[in-house]
């Protein structure tokens, strides 16, 4: 780590600051270029303590870059992985308000639902299969706290992936059921198909990102417990939304899900 505990704590509380205040700023590399990767999740770390010391809970946790492609153009391995806080959470059907956000957008995901806990290493799609409960449909509100959107991956990995809202729903479906990698989607705003993806997108196997976040974890002595809730990854590309735009996402065999933006 190239930080100290006191940069890594001021760091955290304005990067929260700015996400529950809904402020942008330039990414936190322009002040730090020296900052590696542990100085990074230390930071998202620390905003978790900070919600925790408040009275949130920790429903769940999200992965990003889940496409080969996206980490190749990254320079990495692995894909990043955020944490949810209980107030992240829409109801099906429910409304999400912009003045909350800086610059919304939505990407169509598999949120898987734990039955027992998982921990790595050696975490592996079979490991995940055997530990899930069911699937189900999700859609994620991400919110970069940077400015314009840009930034860099130790910057995003510190601000919480950009995880800010999300909604999950449909009809649940034990993993035995389901296909995953062939699992369909269709993405729609305001009623027309904006996207359309498999769940292949996800690293060949959605279910691929919830080892890797198990192992991710596991590297630090930490495990996806049993009920917790995690999206595995944007099928496809993100969608901005502003106030008055309605978002549904169908999903093969799993119904829908949706959410509106006021």
């Amino acid at each position: 780590m190239k930080l100290d505990q006191a940069t890594i704590a001021k760091l955290a509380a304005h990067l929260e600051n700015c996400e529950l205040e809904g402020q942008d700023t330039v990414k936190i590399t322009d002040a730090h270029p020296d900052m590696d990767w542990d100085d990074a999740y230390a930071i998202q770390d620390e905003i978790q303590r900070r919600k925790v010391a408040r009275g949130n809970k920790i429903v769940g946790w999200k992965a990003g870059l889940t496409s080969h492609a996206k980490m190749k153009q990254m320079g990495v391995e692995t894909p990043v992985f955020g944490f949810m806080a209980d107030y992240y959470a829409i109801p099906e059907g429910g409304e999400c308000k912009v003045s909350e956000l800086i610059h919304p957008k939505v990407e169509p995901e598999i949120a898987f639902v734990m039955k027992t806990a998982l921990k790595g290493p050696g975490c592996h799609i079979g490991s995940v299969l055997a530990a899930v409960d069911f699937v189900m449909a999700g859609i994620e509100v991400i919110d970069s706290r940077y400015r314009d959107f840009k930034f860099d991956l130790k910057s995003v990995i510190a601000d919480n992936t950009s995880a800010a809202r999300f909604v999950v729903g449909g009809q649940p479906r034990p993993v035995s059921e389901v296909d995953l990698r062939t699992l369909g989607i269709v993405f729609e705003k305001n009623g027309e198909p904006v996207a359309f993806g498999a769940g292949a997108a996800v690293l060949g196997h959605p279910a691929a990102a919830i080892a890797m976040l198990a192992n991710h974890l596991g590297e630090r002595g930490q495990k996806i417990p049993a009920g917790a809730l995690i999206l595995s990854g944007g099928i496809t590309e993100a969608v901005a939304v502003e106030a008055g735009d309605c978002v549904t996402l169908r999903m093969q065999g799993m119904g829908s899900v949706g959410m509106r933006f006021v």
